[in-house]
C-alpha cells in the first residue's frame, strides 16, 4: 500500500458543492427489518430531487445486485458489504451529494467505523425506532415468519441482536404520524444545520 497515493485533483468537494448549491453528507437510516428504512428515505430522497437537490440512495438489496453480489450474510460478509457502502458514500459525498442509505446496520462498532470515514458533520445516523412489533405485523418480505420457523438463522431482532443507537442526530418511528410529517421534519434539520437552503425547498414546493 505504500505506492499508492491519493490524488487530490483540482475540484474538490467544496468547488462540487458551491456548485450544487448544498452541503454534501451521509443520512444512514438504521433500523429493524420493516421498520421503514427504506420508505422513509426513498420519500426524503423525492422531496429533496423534486426541490433541485442532487442526491443518491443507497439501498440494501440494489448494493447487493452489483457492487456487494459476492457477498453472503455471514458476519463478516455482513461487515465487508457496509465496509464497501460507507467508502461509496464516503466519494459520493466527495463529489457533493446528499446521499441518503437504508440499511439494518446493527451493531454500534459497524456504524461508527462508518461514521469515522467522514469529516465532523458529514454523517447523520437516523435511528428509524419502529417497534419490532410493528416491523413483524409488517413483515413486507415474510423474513419476520421464517426467522420464527428457524429458516433463517441470526435474524437482526429475533435471533440476532440490534444494538439501538445511543447518539442518533435523529429519531423517528414511523408507526407514529404519516410520512409527509415524518420527511418535513427531516427536512426541517437540514435546513437547520444548511445541509439544504430551505427557502430554495419552499420556492420549489
Amino acid at each position: 500500500m505504500s505506492d499508492i497515493v491519493w490524488h487530490q485533483h483540482s475540484i474538490d468537494q467544496e468547488s462540487r458543492a458551491k456548485q450544487k448549491g448544498q452541503s454534501p453528507v451521509l443520512l444512514w437510516f438504521t433500523g429493524l427489518s420493516g421498520s421503514g428504512k427504506s420508505t422513509l428515505a426513498g420519500a426524503l430522497e423525492r422531496a429533496l430531487f423534486d426541490g433541485g437537490f442532487h442526491t443518491y440512495l443507497l439501498d440494501g438489496d440494489n448494493v447487493r445486485h452489483g457492487l456487494c453480489k459476492d457477498l453472503g450474510f455471514s458476519a463478516s460478509d455482513r461487515d465487508e458489504n457496509l465496509r464497501r457502502v460507507g467508502e461509496v458514500a464516503k466519494l459520493m459525498v466527495d463529489a457533493g451529494l446528499v446521499v441518503l442509505s437504508a440499511f439494518i446496520s446493527p451493531t454500534k462498532e459497524e456504524r461508527e467505523r462508518v461514521r469515522g470515514l467522514f469529516e465532523e458533520g458529514r454523517f447523520i445516523e437516523v435511528h428509524v425506532s419502529t417497534p419490532i412489533e410493528v416491523c413483524e405485523a409488517r413483515d413486507p418480505k415474510g423474513l419476520y415468519k421464517k426467522a420464527r420457523a428457524g429458516e433463517i438463522k441470526e435474524f437482526t431482532g429475533i435471533s440476532a441482536p440490534y444494538e439501538t443507537p445511543i447518539a442518533a442526530e435523529l429519531t423517528i418511528d414511523t408507526s407514529k404520524g404519516d410520512i409527509a410529517t415524518q420527511v418535513n421534519a427531516l427536512l426541517d434539520y437540514l435546513a437547520a444545520i444548511q445541509v439544504i437552503d430551505g427557502a430554495k425547498l419552499k420556492a420549489a414546493v
